[in-house]
């Protein structure tokens, strides 16, 4: 037996594995945790800043459980607790006299907190400071940053601190969110592949319907009618108008069918099909684009649809533009923007609606008014 070369190949792989391994810190950034109910106790996964992964099992959660969270440089500490979650009402009647709404964050923490510090609504350690007052977000946290965990951990905090204080955080699924928990990743960072390779396990499992954040995303509404605006991720266009559904009734079955893959949402009945697929309110474009393709929205038909559900505007994300902009005479709002870019440019980059007036805001404030 050649005892060398068996050593000589022992070595090699040795410095493989090592190499592999120190990749992975590498490629790894502060992140977490999530926190996974499992039978007989509850796993809780955190990287910390030298992107090692730390995996404990604790046979429960002692009550107001709390931790902290950090952005992938280790910046933004603040802290959660853990409390129980449910569905906001779909229709929200009451007034409230600001209401900030933004979209489509992906994973920047640094443009979300420089945003929210930047218009009052939380102070400088990342406290609710905005009162009686209002944050709607329409969707998509998941992908193309490197903070997605800790942007989910605030506003998963700032809603309990805005109820607490007569306020409230409401919070729209994007289209994102469903990628990612069916398992299509491919907008997402390397660190959550390499962490979910590490790990052994599908990123999707890290927020699925037995984790803390994934029971929390199954209360998300996607469609909601606030004061008198109606909020949506993609849109409504004549299709959704043609199927008349509910919006209760939309806001369970998009729930309901959050965690399974997308193939078979489509496969289990039409009505998913039509909701998870081009037309259906996560995807359609059709209220901001007017190619063929995207199926745009007569006049006539969106105020058939204002005036079903009532509402002075639709207002979206999911499509990006320059600057927050306004369609079909200010009935269509779109607040979606490259966050990084307008940030650095200071265009805007929310919508403020203040005492029935309507106003475009960046980093410092107020921009423009637009209605």
């Amino acid at each position: 037996m050649n005892y060398r070369k068996i050593l000589s190949t022992l070595w090699v792989l040795s410095l493989v594995l090592t190499s592999a391994a120190q990749s992975a810190r590498d490629t790894l950034s502060a992140d977490g945790p999530f926190i996974l109910h499992r039978d007989g106790g509850v796993r809780i996964i955190r990287v910390d800043t030298a992107g090692n992964i730390l995996d404990e099992q604790l046979p429960a959660l002692g009550e107001n459980y709390s931790f902290e969270v950090t952005d992938h440089r280790g910046k933004f500490p603040f802290r959660v607790t853990l409390r129980p979650v449910s569905r906001d009402n779909w229709r929200v009647k009451k007034a409230a006299s600001r209401t900030l709404v933004m979209s489509d964050p992906h994973g920047r923490l640094d443009c979300v907190v420089s945003l929210l510090q930047g218009n009052g609504v939380i102070d400088k350690d990342l406290h609710w400071s905005y009162g009686q007052d209002r944050l709607v977000v329409i969707g998509d946290i998941f992908d193309r940053g490197n903070d997605v965990t800790a942007i989910f951990w605030l506003l998963y905090q700032l809603q309990q601190e805005a109820a607490d204080a007569g306020g409230e955080v409401c919070l729209f699924l994007g289209n994102h969110e469903p990628m990612e928990l069916s398992g299509d990743i491919r907008y997402a960072k390397p660190k959550y592949k390499v962490l979910a390779r590490e790990l052994g396990i599908p990123y999707r499992e890290l927020m699925g319907a037995n984790s803390e954040l994934g029971r929390w995303l199954a209360t998300w509404n996607t469609i909601g009618i606030i004061e008198d605006n109606l909020y949506v991720h993609g849109g409504l266009g004549k299709d959704f108008y043609d199927w008349d559904l509910p919006i209760p009734g939309v806001n369970r079955k998009m729930s309901e069918a959050l965690f399974m893959r997308n193939k078979d949402r489509k496969a289990k009945n039409d009505t998913l099909n039509f909701l998870y697929g081009s037309y259906g309110p996560i995807w359609y474009r059709g209220l901001v684009q007017k190619e063929a393709k995207r199926r745009p929205v007569a006049v006539d038909t969106l105020d058939l649809l204002r005036g079903r559900y009532g509402v002075r505007h639709i207002i979206v994300g999911h499509t990006i533009f320059r600057d927050v902009s306004t369609f079909y005479d200010g009935r269509v709002i779109d607040v979606n923007v490259d966050n990084a870019v307008n940030r650095k440019k200071r265009r805007g980059r929310a919508l403020l609606i203040e005492d029935g007036r309507y106003y475009v805001v960046g980093d410092k404030g107020k921009l423009r008014r637009i209605q």
